[in-house]
């Protein structure tokens, strides 16, 4: 937000730049319910809900002093945070740091102690947080920017989880413009980031419609031509006759090609429970459904995006069931003869996509006919961004903007290339942006006459998010593209649904502050959620939480705390509103004196507040976790423990460091077979690697069905687990779930620290192998003989040169080496090489 013109009324407070604010009413009165309880702030996009938290602490910071957190979910709105804070606030720019995966862990931890604000990913301060390396006792206000991501695992849960159990004076704000799709979606948000008041802004409240305009929804129904639906129709009969073989198997209840995602997903748990009872069955149907799902996306392809798009994807199908290790459902695909004539009628298609020539009317339209300044497009596909990128800059000014990963056949943008393009499209240097999901939330993304979707999308959430890019400071306008009956006309009507589902909800909540207790359950309400004491070996029992203010939330209408953010009364045309306003002032002062007290009486407990604070030397037991493992819950649940502390480094061998002689590779049943049949790095590399420098390696082997993966025998799993145990004397232990795995790295950490007094201490680099280890890595890779044989072969031969030598005959002289084996060794060390391109086409072709 640029600073106010002259003579429009703005902000005074002592922390905010002077006549930088400009002075809007919603914006006062949303900040004045947030600064006195954790709240959610639900405000249309565009209407700055970055400001209202920016008073949230601006207050925080004047009144209690400490930190401020805010967190967002990507490294492009971080930034954007970071900057307009540095603008706003009256605080050193050194002071108000920013934490992505793109600064050091150790940094992190320098900058943590001196910094005043803290913009974040919260990935980045989750990992922090396990890792004890910051904490969150004196952070007096954290903001969790598009709050509805607070579901399932994400991060935030855990950091507001966190911030209630370690804080001294902790508060919330939650903001978003579509905090979920229903009311009990709402109140899970609430629950998980321990947020009591809900606070809605519409564009239907007078307060707020005078900084909106209309905006017109339209919809463009595409007709697609005859050849595209031929494409369509050839894949749909393969998708049928695949799921006539899942109806045979009894796990598929209908053949039709348009099947639910929900029925998709059943069908997934129907095989899993075959490959559960070792019934072959369930390995095939598990592959026939994962074609089934190729298949649908190339259909979804064809169908809503283009032509061009669906190429792209046969051309990267084909590449896979070209690589070695490449799934069968991949090499059944491309193989199937109608699928390769849908493929040549997609290379062959020369014509226009009539989404693309619509497109690039409404293009002309707003940029010539409207002279309009700047348009955003909107896709799923990252493909068609590509190419209708390529496809319109022929015509107009037009750039792409896309995520940062790298995928085959395209390549992501930095953080830096992803702000260049924002920078230019603010300042005008082009007219079109084409994007995919990452500009949808709360990117600054400048005024535009028009958003176009190029298809809809199922949810409200996101279609909210994509329509508030239009209609802040003029009249815009949205237009959808749907091809008829195809399942953008689907997903058009449910996003249509959901959406009016979420209004008609906000409306409810903005109206149940008095009653939203009574919606969230007692532990809620009292943050007792957010204490794990109860469960064995975790956190004490907190001190007593802070009790609501002696008004309760029949105080919210009067907004408490407002007259901080207002100063004094200016003369302007809506000077009775304000003279309104400050006469709530006296009520708003005595609300803050009860406050004043209440924070009196948490400072009188402070002493019992439970931080995690690094515990004094001796009390606590220390894991070391490889980063890499966030991925599961194990590092989080552990950090969760008073008597245990984690720490986070990238581990050159092994996944968990217990003490200074036992370190853990923790493997799903899934990644430990893999690891024997395929992959950059065996199982029996990573223990060699791990008994060289630790002298108690562990392997815990976690879930159910070990021997039911990949159809490899029973037999071949027990002899793998056998070598581990006898030739690389390692520790195999079995786990049921990342629980029980999270108990078994407790329990050993404790043995180890506690009962044996051992430290923990995480030795050097991998370190070369020795030569005997090298050339029976270099034997055990023939033919995949693995470890054992290959020390068998060279004891009985002696060198590597003699066994690649070796006949048949002799080779079979050699303890544990019999006919099969013998003949493998030598068609390896026989054969002719063929090259990687003509094996791959005649594997293609098989």
């Amino acid at each position: 937000m640029a600073a106010t013109d002259e003579g429009t009324p703005s902000i005074d407070h002592p922390l905010l730049e002077p006549d930088f604010l400009e002075r809007r009413l919603y914006q006062l009165k949303l900040a004045g319910t947030a600064a006195n309880d954790h709240t959610l702030v639900c405000l249309p996009t565009g209407l700055g809900k970055t400001t209202v938290s920016l008073l949230v602490t601006a207050r925080r910071l004047d009144e209690a002093g400490g930190k401020s957190l805010m967190l967002a979910p990507t490294k492009p709105l971080v930034q954007q945070h970071a900057d307009f804070y540095r603008e706003a606030l009256q605080i050193p720019d050194e002071e108000i740091v920013v934490f992505t995966g793109d600064v050091s862990p150790d940094d992190r931890a320098a900058l943590w102690d001196d910094a005043t604000v803290i913009m974040a990913t919260p990935q980045v301060i989750e990992n922090d947080l396990v890792g004890s390396r910051i904490s969150l006792a004196d952070v007096t206000h954290c903001t969790f920017d598009e709050c509805h991501r607070a579901t399932g695992d994400y991060a935030y849960n855990y950091i507001a989880e966190r911030y209630h159990a370690d804080a001294t004076d902790p508060l919330v704000t939650g903001m978003s413009a579509s905090p979920g799709g229903d009311e009990e979606a709402i109140l899970e948000v609430c629950s998980n980031l321990g947020l009591r008041e809900v606070e809605v802004m519409t564009e239907d409240d007078a307060d707020v419609a005078e900084f909106t305009h209309d905006t017109d929804v339209e919809w463009e129904r595409i007709q697609l031509p005859d050849d595209v639906i031929e494409i369509r129709d050839a894949l749909n009969e393969v998708i049928t006759e695949r799921l006539e073989k899942l109806k045979e198997l009894g796990v598929a209840r209908s053949t039709q090609p348009d099947q639910s995602q929900k029925d998709l997903n059943r069908m997934r748990a129907e095989l899993q429970k075959l490959i559960n009872n070792d019934q072959s069955e369930g390995f095939k149907g598990m592959s026939v459904h994962a074609e089934v799902m190729k298949l649908r996306q190339a259909v979804t392809l064809v169908e809503t995006q283009s032509v061009e798009a669906l190429r792209r994807y046969f051309e990267r199908q084909r590449n896979q069931a070209r690589s070695s290790g490449a799934s069968k459902a991949s090499q059944r695909l491309v193989s199937d003869p109608r699928v390769r004539e849908a493929m040549r009628r997609a290379e062959s298609y020369d014509e226009l996509h009539p989404k693309y020539r619509k497109t690039r009317m409404l293009l002309a339209e707003t940029l010539g006919l409207e002279g309009g300044e700047r348009v955003i497009i909107f896709t799923e596909s990252r493909d068609t961004a590509e190419a209708l990128t390529e496809f319109l800059d022929t015509s107009f000014d037009a750039k792409r903007f896309v995520g940062q990963g790298d995928r085959e056949g395209s390549d992501g943008m930095t953080q830096k290339q992803q702000q260049e393009v924002l920078d230019d499209f603010r300042a005008g240097e082009f007219e079109v942006l084409v994007s995919t999901s990452v500009a949808e939330e709360g990117l600054d993304v400048p005024e535009v006459d028009l958003v176009l979707f190029y298809e809809p999308v199922p949810t409200a959430i996101r279609s909210i998010q994509r329509k508030g890019r239009t209609g802040r400071q003029a009249e815009g306008r949205v237009v959808v593209l749907m091809a008829e009956d195809t399942r953008d006309e689907a997903y058009f009507w449910i996003s249509r649904r959901r959406e009016k589902e979420m209004e008609s909800e906000l409306r409810e909540l903005k109206g149940m502050a008095n009653d939203l207790e009574s919606e969230l359950d007692d532990a809620q309400q009292s943050l007792e959620a957010f204490d794990t004491g109860a469960s064995a070996g975790s956190r004490g029992e907190k001190s007593a939480p802070k009790s609501d203010t002696s008004s309760g939330s029949q105080e919210v209408s009067s907004q408490p705390g407002l007259q901080d953010f207002v100063g004094e009364a200016t003369d302007s045309s809506d000077g009775s509103d304000e003279g309104d306003e400050g006469d709530k002032g006296d009520k708003g002062e005595a609300v803050d004196g009860d406050a004043t007290g209440e924070t009196d009486a948490v400072d009188e407990e402070a002493a019992t507040v439970e931080t995690h604070e690094p515990s004094a030397e001796g009390d606590a037991v220390e894991i070391v976790a490889d980063q890499r493992e966030m991925d599961a819950n194990i590092a989080r649940e552990l950090s969760r423990r008073e008597e245990i502390e984690i720490r986070l480094e990238t581990l050159d061998v092994g996944d968990y460091v217990c003490s200074d002689r036992v370190v853990v590779e923790r493997k799903s049943v899934a990644d430990f077979v893999d690891s024997l049949v395929g992959g950059d790095r065996s199982v029996f590399e990573q223990v060699g690697a791990m008994a060289r420098h630790y002298s108690r390696p562990v392997v815990i082997v976690e879930g159910e069905g070990l021997y039911e993966q990949r159809d490899v025998h029973p037999n071949a799993i027990r002899g793998a687990l056998s070598s581990l145990a006898v030739d690389f004397g390692a520790s195999i232990l079995r786990s049921e779930s990342e629980d029980d795995t999270t108990e078994l790295l407790a329990t050993i950490a404790k043995r180890e620290q506690q009962l044996s007094n051992r430290e923990v201490s995480v030795h050097g680099e991998k370190g070369a192998k020795t030569l005997s280890e090298q050339q029976e890595y270099v034997v055990s890779s023939i033919a995949d003989v693995g470890p054992v044989t290959a020390r068998s072969l060279l004891e009985t031969f002696g060198t590597v040169e003699a066994v690649m030598i070796a006949s048949e005959d002799e080779l079979r002289e050699a303890d544990g080496v019999g006919e099969v084996t013998a003949e493998r060794l030598r068609e390896v060390i026989g054969s002719d090489y063929t090259g990687t391109g003509s094996a791959a086409s005649s594997s293609a072709n098989e």
